[in-house]
């Protein structure tokens, strides 16, 4: 088999198992919560959120221990963009999105915090233990806030979730659980041999590679939930999918490179990267926010995003 065949059938097996293996994992991590009666709330937030971030964690954690930070750095970065630009550009296009307010004036705004704040860190085109600490300590704050929001509100859409299990298939749930995991952990493995060797037989930097081809890979997830929910009209899952996610992203993600394999910045991560991340972190605000009672993502507005996407994309080769 030449060599370049090798890491693309990597590429593409990993990609495929990741998927699978994350929506195993998700699910099945759901049902464990809810036998022990944890609130449909932080099954979200815990479970589903970091469910669908879960592959964009492991390929960051890998590639920091193999040293391939660009790869890592990028992915984190990258996935931002595909979520926004690409993820929720598309579920537009397929059905306008109608979004909640109150996610807009809360979680949107943690993002963007978030994302101001991770900028000042890399500001010094460095990241290392500290900055990475400091990252997680914001994720950490934004768990005990959304669990004391949760205390007050009942949210019905995982209700079908705890009268699907069955008390009995406890030990297939937990089965399922490690297999998934192991799954999703052997997946990331091949991703990154993949995408690191690309880079080298391609002669193009890690960065570029966590950027594309990566943070595509590692997006699917969140792709898939996207759809499925703008499809079903739950309009809310999706925008709390691209926000959540890239909450994740940015204070995870980012974090491990930086607590692992304390790095360089190559210079155009916060030349070009990071801003075109905090200028989608802005427009995902104003498609969906224009100071009026139905706030809508319309089509045209998903094309807006998909051209951004792509503009970008054709600025990085």
């Amino acid at each position: 088999m030449p060599d370049i065949l090798q890491p693309i059938f990597a590429l593409i097996a990993g990609f495929v198992f990741l998927v699978w293996s994350a929506d195993e994992f998700t699910e099945n991590g759901a049902k464990i919560a809810n036998i022990f009666n944890i609130s449909p709330l932080i099954i979200g937030l815990l479970i589903f959120g970091f469910g669908t971030s879960a592959p964009e964690m492991l390929v960051s954690g890998l590639a920091a221990m193999q040293g391939n930070t660009g790869l890592s750095i990028g992915n984190a970065v990258g996935s931002n963009i595909f979520n926004i630009a690409l993820v929720l550009g598309v579920s537009a296009i397929i059905e306008p999105i109608r979004v909640n307010e109150n996610i807009l004036k809360k979680e949107w705004i943690f993002l963007l915090i978030a994302t101001f704040c991770a900028g000042l860190l890399m500001w010094d085109n460095r990241l290392d233990l500290t900055d990475g600490l400091i990252l997680l300590s914001l994720l950490a704050l934004f768990f005990i806030y959304t669990i004391n929001e949760s205390k007050n509100k009942q949210h019905e859409e995982f209700d079908d979730l705890a009268k699907s299990i069955e008390k009995g298939s406890n030990t297939k749930v937990w089965v399922m659980l490690i297999v998934s995991l192991i799954v999703l952990i052997s997946s990331a493995k091949l991703v990154v041999w993949g995408g690191s060797s690309l880079a080298k037989l391609f002669g193009v930097t890690d960065l570029i590679i966590g950027l594309t081809v990566v943070a595509l890979g590692t997006s699917l997830p969140e792709l898939a939930v996207s759809i499925s929910s703008v499809l079903k009209k739950q309009f809310d899952m999706v925008v709390g999918n691209v926000i959540g996610s890239n909450l994740f992203n940015t204070l995870a993600v980012l974090a491990i490179p930086g607590i692992i394999h304390p790095t360089d910045l190559l210079p155009e991560v916060m030349e070009r990267d990071y801003l075109v991340m905090l200028f989608l972190t802005f427009l995902l605000f104003l498609v969906a926010y224009k100071f009026r009672k139905n706030n809508i993502i319309n089509r045209a507005e998903g094309f807006i995003l998909v051209a951004v996407f792509c503009f970008y994309m054709w600025n990085l080769f």
